[in-house]
């Protein structure tokens, strides 16, 4: 019989305690120590959910959920102000979301999620400490993703293109002046500004017709690796040594692989 989800989260917590007295390396971790793994553990949740791996991503999420219940852990072992456990971080997340659903939970009606969002970042607004709608943003994010939840976290205010049109011709113009900073080859700073403004405007358009850029780049990455493989593959099955090809023949290949995936 399959035990319940508390009896189980209890046997977690557990474990978790035994392991932080007995274990040589369990008792050996801070925060600081187990940041860069649960970089890692997130990434390699990211890489399940894009491959549709459903075991995968159970097993990672069990990942994550250890270093939750770890850092937990450490904060309860803190005897200072700071002083925290595993019950104070679910209180925190339980107040937060029934505070961000009033429309669930109060008497605020919605119509869309576009509503809810909104009406998200207006809440955020107006708890202690914020002093913008972009102060969530965490400085260390990957750029792209960093844009685009800029972007949708100032549209939650209001601040945003009417449509999609706007956009676009917003992404022409900034494709225009990269290429006359471009031509100009004269101000390296400038030609950076310039594409950086434009892969801004690209991210805002990916927005606008409903793509996350991430996710879109990341496909076209595994792509380009899953394309480049199999031209590699074919090479060496000509006997033949990629570096000593003509770009030509390289292409002829690699044609060949895009016709046979299709």
């Amino acid at each position: 019989m399959k035990k319940d989800a508390v009896s189980l989260f209890k046997e977690l917590l557990e474990i978790m305690d035994k392991l932080r007295t007995n274990c040589p390396w369990d008792k050996k971790q801070t925060f600081d120590t187990l940041r860069y793994l649960t970089i890692e553990e997130t990434y390699e949740l990211s890489d399940a959910i894009i491959e549709k791996q459903f075991q995968e991503i159970k097993k990672e999420l069990g990942d994550v959920l250890l270093h939750i219940v770890f850092y937990s852990k450490l904060g309860s072992e803190n005897k200072g102000d700071d002083y925290f456990d595993i019950s104070d971080v679910i209180e925190n997340i339980n107040d937060k979301l029934i505070k961000r659903h009033p429309h669930i939970f109060g008497d605020v009606k919605v119509q869309t999620d576009e509503d809810v969002k909104n009406n998200w970042e207006k809440i955020k607004l107006t708890e202690a400490g914020r002093t913008s709608v972009l102060s969530g943003v965490p400085k260390s994010l990957p750029a792209v993703i960093k844009a685009y939840r800029i972007q949708e976290k100032a549209r939650g205010i209001g601040f945003d293109w009417d449509d999609v049109s706007q956009v676009w011709d917003k992404v022409q113009e900034e494709i225009d002046e990269l290429h006359e900073e471009v031509v100009a080859n004269d101000n390296k700073e400038n030609m950076e500004m310039e594409f950086g403004d434009l892969m801004f405007a690209l991210i805002n358009y990916a927005r606008f017709i409903g793509v996350n850029p991430e996710d879109a780049l990341e496909k076209s990455n595994r792509k380009f690796i899953r394309r480049f493989q199999e031209v590699e593959k074919r090479v060496k099955a000509k006997d033949m040594f990629l570096p000593d090809m003509s770009l030509k023949e390289m292409d002829k290949i690699w044609d060949e692989v895009k016709a046979d995936e299709k």
